[in-house]
């Protein structure tokens, strides 16, 4: 009875199986273009009308490996120009990749408008899925809403501008020679980090408020001078702290005239390098723009990399809640999820410190869990937000209004500092012993997270290195600061080289100066002479 009962059975087990796997977009790791705008499709409802992300319209290529080894050695970029360091990175790669001992990335996203997506042809149909997800929606949102992005990238511009770089680069090659645009590219790549803007553009100068600032200057030093100071006798001493006067005055007025302190070398050596020619100063133009266009994405990688790992883990569970993927996709996409999130622990050989990835992750569903089930602590933490009941809201707001170290100093949870364990230890040069600086109590929470969001500080991470002062008029010498904080000095050989790039550029003398954040001490000095020459890698 019960065999026939079975027997009877197995046809309508079948026939369900076969409808449901009839409603799945896809049976298999195999997939055609068919499947893949299925699944695009899916996603892009979820993404849209249920997440309601904010993104540009999507343009999703399909490469080989070949060529994702081709992006990664043209920074991610679908245009750029040549140059020989690109070619080395993409021999390294290859290298790597051929003998196993790297990986790919699963792709690679454009902050571009459309929003450029690369996906791998070897990826599995699960994969295309995730990477379709986590790039052409959730890096895509952040890119388009992030008000960094929005201040300091054109994404409706930048592949029009790339096309015009690999152009106008081309034609000087033709023109002047490979050695010399190279030579000037060597120069402006070695000082890209030291080529943007940290800031805010200044307004524009009111001259009308100039002109009267100098008026009321004239009319103070009219009222209160006294011509009787002129029938004093003047003394050496006097005539050395005149000099001195006047020395500084001078100082102060060329300041004046240049801008000084300016902290994008790049863009002081364009406009004032008194040798170099039209075309080199368009070259310094190009490297700057592209550097400041990546300027973002370093100040906000962890969240960035939240906010994808966030959409793309919604977006995916979405799907199998409605049906649309089978248990077996969903497992395959967890494993590749926890492969991305993973977090090594301190004395694993692959750790090398906070995986951004897992961190973003991690604050992202936290913040999630304190909008929909807060306890008293996170109540107390977070009144703005706990119980609202509205986590993806307060996660796009988020996402909009924060960068890496501003977003931990608000949203960094008691709770998810004890889930992964973190503590602060003190390692002073000057103390032979590692200090426990901080545990889990009130205080203790207080000082990790602002640790932490100092860690992800990239003005604390970058050499602080500005133009102080150029003296145009007299031997043409260009006097640059580095300011150490924390005792933190510049890399001898690399900064002898960076000094030599600079001098290339400018032409005459450079002077490097180190000084204390806090004393203003002079702590040491380079110079560079124009008949020295950097040396290249």
């Amino acid at each position: 009875m019960t065999k026939e009962s079975t027997t009877k059975s197995d046809p309508a087990q079948k026939t369900a199986a076969a409808s449901a796997a009839s409603e799945f977009l896809f049976t298999g790791a195999d997939w055609d273009f068919d499947t893949l705008k299925t699944t695009y499709d899916a996603i892009e409802d979820i993404a849209i009308n249920e997440l309601k992300l904010n993104v540009y319209p999507n343009q999703v290529e399909v490469i080989t490996s070949e060529q994702m080894l081709d992006a990664y050695s043209s920074i991610g970029m679908p245009l750029m120009y040549h140059h020989w360091s690109f070619g080395k990175r993409f021999v390294r790669d290859d290298v790597m990749y051929r003998k196993g001992f790297q990986g790919l990335a699963y792709e690679i996203v454009i902050n571009s408008n459309p929003c450029i997506s690369y996906v791998m042809e070897e990826n599995t149909i699960v994969m295309q899925a995730l990477v379709m997800a986590h790039a052409a929606f959730g890096h895509n949102h952040f890119f388009k809403n992030n008000y960094l992005f929005k201040q300091w990238t054109d994404a409706e511009g930048i592949l029009d501008y790339l096309q015009f770089a690999k152009r106008y680069i081309a034609k000087c090659e033709d023109r002047f020679g490979f050695d010399a645009v190279e030579r000037v590219l060597d120069a402006a790549h070695a000082l890209m980090e030291q080529g943007v803007n940290r800031y805010s553009h200044p307004e524009k100068p009111n001259l009308a408020a100039e002109l009267e600032r100098e008026r009321e200057r004239a009319k103070y030093e009219d009222e209160t001078y006294n011509d009787l100071w002129r029938t004093l006798p003047q003394t050496e001493k006097d005539d050395e702290d005149l000099d001195e006067m006047r020395r500084k005055i001078r100082v102060e007025e060329r300041r004046a005239q240049f801008g000084l302190p300016e902290e994008n070398l790049l863009y002081f050596l364009e406009k004032n390098a008194p040798s170099l020619q039209a075309w080199e100063r368009e070259i310094l133009r190009i490297v700057r723009n592209i550097g400041q266009y990546f300027y973002p994405q370093k100040q906000t990688k962890m969240m960035n990399e939240g906010c994808a790992c966030y959409v793309h883990y919604a977006i995916m569970n979405s799907l199998y809640d409605k049906g649309l993927i089978s248990e077996g996709a969903m497992m395959e996409f967890i494993d590749y999820h926890s492969g991305v999130v993973f977090q090594a622990d301190y004395n694993d050989k692959r750790y090398s410190g906070f995986n951004p990835y897992a961190l973003g992750f991690a604050m992202m569903q936290d913040i999630h869990r304190i909008c929909v089930d807060p306890t008293d602590e996170d109540r107390e933490w977070f009144p703005d937000i706990a119980g609202n009941g509205e986590p993806v809201e307060t996660l796009k707001d988020a996402w909009a209004h924060y960068r890496d170290e501003s977003f931990i100093l608000q949203f960094l949870s008691p709770k998810l500092m004890r889930d992964m364990r973190m503590f602060l230890i003190d390692d002073l040069g000057s103390n032979p012993h590692l200090e426990v600086a901080a545990i889990h109590d009130e205080n203790g929470y207080r000082r990790v997270r602002r640790a932490l969001a100092r860690m992800h500080d990239v003005s604390v991470r970058e050499p602080d290195m500005q133009v102080v002062d150029v003296d145009l008029r007299g031997n043409r010498q260009l006097y640059i600061q580095h300011t150490e904080h924390d005792g933190i000095r510049l890399e001898k050989s690399e900064a002898e080289m960076t000094l030599g790039y600079i001098g290339q550029l400018w032409g005459y003398g450079v002077t490097l100066q180190a000084i204390d954040n806090e004393s203003g001490e002079v702590l040491h000095e380079m110079n560079y002479k124009p008949d020295d020459l950097p040396q290249g890698p």
